[in-house]
């Protein structure tokens, strides 16, 4: 018997091994497995095939913005030229657009519209050559997990750059988006999201979660993972009115609900804004909307996704709660709401009271207050008869007013109750020199929590973060919060120590300073971990939610206006200094039940100075309480200078 060479044996145990894993089906499902992923390669392939035809390639003409980012791409939504893309890098400063056409040729287009809603623009292209048109995905057939295609011809006028992932959302930016993995970028903004038969989800655009205006087009999720389409069946109804040359703006019915978790609380309003269609509808703080447009309301989140649906012009049907009885009504949304001015009577309120009422802490010179001979120590009962627990609700009664409204206050002086009509005014921009906050009378209670410069350590966050806590702190005593938000570099803590503990200790304020994960530069993303730091101060330690102001001073400065503006729900004040106003999307409406106020310090000479006066100007107009000073350069900050500032945040709260 002949010897079996070792790579015969080999060789045996192979065929034994394959003959076994073809037994268990080992080798036919890896096989099978090629064959999908060849089968859906192919797929993917032929749907951009079908689909790039009617991705048009866009040169912007003219204008600094367009010298920077080069071609744009489009979409064909009618095969006479009409071409939707994204509004992102449609500056007002063109002098003219070259749209590719389907031989290849390029022919001018011209702006017939804009949907401000959804970040879109509506192009009309001069030529007789006919456009391939695609079909729409229907809304219902799009579902989470489908694959997804980016789209877009900025590299090229006759091949598309394509980007693949999936649908992950399919509900977004308050109904108006469909969210997608596949990278978005400016090299397909404006281009189709398609699936993988060359059908049309939508067209790729930056959209913010913030409603109605704010700080932030949408940009900062460029490069995230987290990308936008305005999905297509959505707008088709509308796009007769845009080639009619009719822009389509946000519906705003002008109620102001309950601050907190828009996913929890319901739709309560605690404030109408004049002159709105909520207003004319007849709607009164304390109803509660329960269903709008023939949809339930159960919570806030709900309200915001129905109306992310309408446009400013729509009629729309409501059902609200008030007491107990149903109403229905119907309003028609509003494009813009006059600018809402906060009103003003003139008092500080002490912060110690416990019981029923508003104890009168100090007294406006001139104000409405003084008019009425109130004085500090009297307690305030009742507004126009309605009974008045605290200095926090007298505030949310008084936003269902303005300035110039007359109103009957009761008050308590000595035991004696006294009744008093007095016109409000607009809130002061002057600072007034005053002492900070007395302690209570009680003894301190003990105090478990750190103070000096205590690290607020987030475990999913690489971000570093510190707090100035007062030595004296008491949990019995509110304190306010400064979000410092720091200059690129400047990172020094013992440095801030120095300029704030005994600030902090006189007028009880906590000190939160956040870092960028790169020191040398802010992140727009970053808002979500300094929000997350916010948190967690106000869960550890005693904070007066009328006090938080974000501060910060150059690209911090920016920060801070990024943050305040996009969490309304918490920041009262915001104070950037030397700092750029990044106001890409335009200004938030000032919102009644939302109070934010700015004191901008400008320094001579700073190349931002032009921009800071015509954006104060801006918020001036859109009854913003801004005040503002100007520094010598380099604008550093004195102590006498931080000084008037605490003394600005210890006034925040006022009536």
């Amino acid at each position: 018997m002949q010897p079996v060479s070792f790579s015969t044996r080999l060789t045996s145990q192979i065929l034994a091994l394959f003959l076994l894993f073809s037994s268990l089906g080992w080798i036919s499902s890896a096989v099978a497995q090629d064959e999908l992923l060849e089968r859906e390669e192919k797929a993917l392939q032929a749907a951009v095939e079908k689909a790039s035809p009617s991705v048009v390639q866009l040169e912007l003409v003219g204008g600094l913005e367009s010298q920077e980012v080069g071609p744009i791409s489009g979409l064909a939504v009618s095969s006479d030229g009409y071409i939707l893309t994204s509004s992102t890098m449609i500056r007002g400063s063109l002098t003219s657009i070259l749209a590719t056409t389907p031989s290849g040729k390029r022919a001018a287009a011209k702006v017939i519209a804009h949907d401000h809603s959804r970040n879109l623009t509506l192009l009309k292209v001069n030529t007789d050559e006919t456009y391939p048109i695609l079909p729409i995905v229907p809304r219902e057939e799009i579902t989470v997990g489908q694959w997804a295609i980016a789209l877009g011809k900025t590299f090229s006028r006759d091949t598309s750059n394509q980007s693949v992932g999936i649908i992950s959302a399919s509900n977004r930016i308050w109904g108006k988006a469909i969210q997608t993995d596949a990278k978005i970028s400016p090299a397909n903004y404006g281009g189709p999201l398609i699936d993988i038969h060359g059908r049309v989800f939508g067209v790729l655009t930056p959209l913010t979660p913030h409603p109605q205006g704010g700080q932030s087009d949408g940009t900062e999720w460029y490069d995230s993972g987290i990308g936008f389409a305005v999905p297509l069946a959505d707008l088709e109804p509308h796009l007769e009115k845009l080639k009619a040359g009719e822009n389509l703006h946000p519906g705003r019915i002008g109620v102001s609900l309950t601050s907190g978790n828009v996913y929890d609380l319901p739709a309560e309003i605690i404030a109408v804004q004049p002159k709105s269609p909520a207003r004319d509808a007849g709607l009164q703080k304390g109803d509660t909307l329960i269903e709008m447009a023939g949809k339930p309301i159960a919570r806030q989140s709900e309200l915001r996704h129905i109306l992310g649906a309408h446009y400013a012009g729509d009629t729309i049907s409501l059902k609200y709660q008030r007491d107990d009885a149903v109403a229905t009504t119907e309003l028609t949304l509003a494009e813009t709401l006059e600018p809402y001015e906060h009103p003003f009577l003139g008092i500080l309120p002490d912060r110690n009271h416990q019981e029923a009422g508003v104890l009168v802490r100090y007294v406006y010179p001139n104000s409405p207050a003084a008019t009425a001979a109130i004085k500090a120590g009297d307690v305030i009962t009742s507004l126009n008869q309605t009974d008045v627990a605290d200095h926090n609700q007298l505030r949310v009664e008084l936003a269902n007013f303005e300035p110039s409204a007359v109103i009957t206050l009761t008050f308590v002086r000595d035991g004696q109750a006294t009744n008093a009509e007095l016109t409000l005014s607009p809130l002061p921009l002057e600072t007034q020199s005053i002492e900070g906050h007395s302690l209570p009378t009680a003894a301190a209670p003990a105090n478990n929590l750190a103070t000096g410069t205590v690290e607020i350590k987030l475990p999913e966050e690489a971000n570093n973060c510190h707090a100035i806590i007062p030595d004296n702190y008491r949990s019995d005593v509110a304190h306010g919060l400064i979000v410092w938000l720091h200059a690129p570099g400047d990172v020094n803590d013992e440095v801030l120590m120095e300029q704030w503990k005994s600030l902090a200790a006189k007028y009880h304020l906590i000190v939160l300073a956040p870092k960028a994960e790169d020191e040398n530069r802010w992140q727009p993303t970053e808002i979500e971990f300094i929000r997350k730091t916010m948190d967690n101060v106000i869960n550890t330690y005693n904070i007066d939610r009328n006090r938080i102001v974000a501060m910060g001073r150059q690209a911090g400065g920016a920060m801070a206006l990024i943050l305040g503006f996009s969490h309304r729900d918490l920041v009262r004040g915001i104070i950037p200094i030397d700092a750029p106003f990044p106001l890409r999307a335009g200004i938030a409406p000032n919102d009644p039940a939302e109070r934010l106020a700015l004191h901008a310090i400008l320094v001579k000479g700073s190349p931002v100075s032009a921009a800071v006066a015509n954006a104060v100007k801006a918020l001036k107009d859109a009854k913003y309480p801004v005040s503002e000073q100007e520094l010598d350069a380099p604008g550093k900050l004195t102590d006498t200078l931080r000084e008037s500032l605490a003394q600005w945040i210890e006034s925040l709260d006022r009536i």
